[in-house]
């Protein structure tokens, strides 16, 4: 068998390979275009793949997991075997990626007391317990065992997190004893000894991730790392995610780019370009940073890569290719004919047909769980979505003033199910604020004078959680700490899960009331239309959401993603595969009481210019 060696260079039978990798992530492409975004690939000049995963994509909750359709992570490798392409897998328990939570499954959080990335035995317990079902499926694909695997990763970023290098030595450990024989990477920035070294252990190459200056940053990780090994650069960001509310999409200097590409090829250096494929965050599945602000990403995850969202090859990827091309020779950029083919559709204006009030059909779609005090999203347990907190003010008692102790991301109060304020991160936060009341962008003061008991709902998104730096473990979603009406603490609270699922979105087409009118409240709304799609390709499309204000979109049964109003993105990408001929059903949820008659399906992707 081949085997994979890490001398001077890396080697595979004793030849020297120079490896040319692009990140394309399965669970961010629907299984049906895996085969296309991966000849694009090879056809660019790489002969590496790599790809991330993520445990709460594969674990959601204890014990179960997700193995087919777009988890089916053994059938992507087997396609880029069948393709001729080396495998790089990052299999860490975080791997952040602008990621939900960093890949961290949030279950996590309602285990009292838990600790993460660090030597926490009961943190090591779940590792253990997952990769006691995953790695098995990794180890027959690595290059020893006649596949295409050959490099693993055991953490991502860790010398930005800590230094516990026992817990870096019990994950390495514990792959080997699984069964993982390629060789080990780590990745760090490495222009701080502090992050760069902190992350390393014996025997496992140290590479670098960076986007510029990749002259200056290998002449920065050569001082740190052991002697005579290959300068690999794990992550080339050749672009870079969006948040919601920027002013623009992001992109790179391309001139930039092709300099530092052409210089790491030229000297036979390796790079994995992050991303050559971003894709979409699909579900609630984005993740979020934190600098002094909650910055949500967008659905897109569209990184400005060689290979745009919906899989376009971009003026970057035909820079890319001709430098590998001028470098390496013509025999490294294979002409491949792609195999799928997928055109881009305008298929016009849709009227949404009936609409569902979410507090008219909450019981039908959700089963109440009684508590004295609010439960965390996790505590309830739910990971993604929204949650709904509903309590009864005592007959004659007014509220003059709100304060939540702890609430997070996105708040929509509501008495006796008229809006009364939206707050979002820091506007919610007590100590940042004192107490309500406060006037928001409805004009309203919170103030209830209640004669019969008023009925309050505190309607909460988790926007998607921290997925780097320190604030890993402080992303309980939801309300978490007591809600202080008139400076005492409320109690007695329904708490509604509101995941919207699979299931619960089956339950709200058995069982809700679907209407053709209703008021501003959160409600659902169906679009059903006729579609002719094409013979032997996929029709994509571009729902534009203009007059529609927040939300998220299913079509036929698959949550594509989240709206807002406030971009930079306008539209969503919706994959050809997930539209079929004959009828089609998309629900929109929206809960800012802002929508238009229609929605609009048109043939490209809609930017804040």
């Amino acid at each position: 068998m081949s085997k994979c060696q890490i001398k001077d260079k890396f080697y595979i039978d004793n030849q020297p390979l120079q490896i040319l990798s692009g990140s394309i992530h399965y669970f961010r492409v629907v299984p049906e275009y895996w085969r296309d975004r991966l000849e694009k690939l090879k056809n660019m000049g790489c002969n590496t793949v790599e790809t991330y995963i993520p445990w709460n994509f594969h674990e959601p909750k204890k014990g179960r997991f997700e193995w087919e359709g777009i988890y089916n992570i053994c059938k992507f490798i087997e396609i880029a075997q069948e393709l001729g392409l080396y495998i790089i897998i990052r299999p860490s328990p975080y791997i952040c990626a602008e990621w939900e939570w960093g890949g961290l499954p949030a279950w996590l959080l309602a285990e009292p007391g838990m600790k993460l990335r660090c030597s926490y035995q009961p943190y090591l317990n779940h590792i253990k317990d997952y990769y006691q079902v995953l790695i098995p499926k990794l180890t027959p694909y690595q290059i020893d065992n006649g596949g295409k695997v050959i490099l693993m990763q055991i953490e991502n970023e860790y010398g930005y997190y800590g230094d516990d290098t026992a817990y870096l030595q019990y994950i390495a450990d514990l792959m080997r004893d699984l069964g993982v024989t390629v060789p080990f990477v780590t990745s760090d920035g490495p222009w701080s000894k502090n992050v760069f070294t902190a992350g390393q252990i014996p025997d496992v190459l140290p590479t670098g991730n960076f986007g510029s200056a990749c002259q200056w940053q290998f002449s920065q990780m050569k001082k740190m790392m052991p002697e005579n090994k290959p300068l690999m650069n794990m992550e080339f960001w050749a672009g870079w995610f969006d948040a919601w509310g920027n002013k623009k999409k992001s992109s790179s200097k391309l001139a930039v780019n092709k300099l530092d590409y052409d210089y790491v090829v030229k000297n036979g250096h390796n790079i994995n370009i992050y991303m050559f494929h971003g894709g979409t965050n699909f579900g609630f599945m984005n993740g979020s940073n934190y600098y002094g602000k909650l910055t949500p990403d967008t659905t897109s995850y569209d990184y400005d890569a060689p290979l745009s969202e919906d899989g376009q090859m971009t003026q970057k990827y035909y820079a890319f290719r001709e430098i590998i091309k001028n470098r390496l020779g013509s025999s490294f950029v294979p002409d491949i004919e792609f195999s799928t083919k997928i055109e881009k559709k305008a298929y016009g204006k849709i009227k949404w047909t009936s609409r569902a009030d979410l507090f008219e059909n909450l019981e039908k779609i959700a089963q109440p769980k009684q508590s004295v005090l609010p439960l965390s999203m996790e505590e309830a347990g739910q990971s993604t979505g929204y949650i709904l907190y509903r309590s009864k003010m005592k007959d004659n008692v007014s509220a003059d003033s709100l304060v939540f102790k702890k609430c997070a991301d996105r708040v929509q109060a509501f008495a006796d199910q008229k809006k009364v304020f939206t707050a979002f991160d820091k506007e919610i936060c007590s100590e940042q604020k004192g107490h309500w009341p406060l006037t928001f962008k409805e004009g309203k003061e919170w103030k209830i004078s209640s004669k019969e008991g008023s009925c309050l709902d505190f309607l909460v998104e988790n926007m998607g959680r921290v997925n780097f730096g320190h604030k890993l473990e402080d992303q309980k979603k939801g309300i978490s700490e007591e809600v202080l009406i008139n400076t005492h603490a409320h109690y007695n609270w329904e708490i509604f899960n509101l995941p919207m699922d699979e299931e619960q979105m089956q339950l709200l087409q058995e069982k809700a009331n679907w209407k053709k009118e209703g008021d501003s409240n959160p409600a659902f709304f169906k679009f059903e239309f006729e579609l002719e799609t094409p013979e032997n390709a996929y029709g994509d499309t571009y729902l534009d959401f203009a007059g529609w204000g927040k939300g998220c979109v299913w079509v036929n049964g698959f949550n594509i993603g989240r709206f807002w109003e406030i971009g930079p993105q306008y539209s969503l990408y919706i994959p050809g595969p997930l539209l079929h001929s004959g009828k089609n059903e998309i629900i929109i949820f929206e809960s800012e009481g802002k929508r238009s008659e229609s929605i609009t399906l048109a043939d490209k992707m809609k930017w804040k210019k």
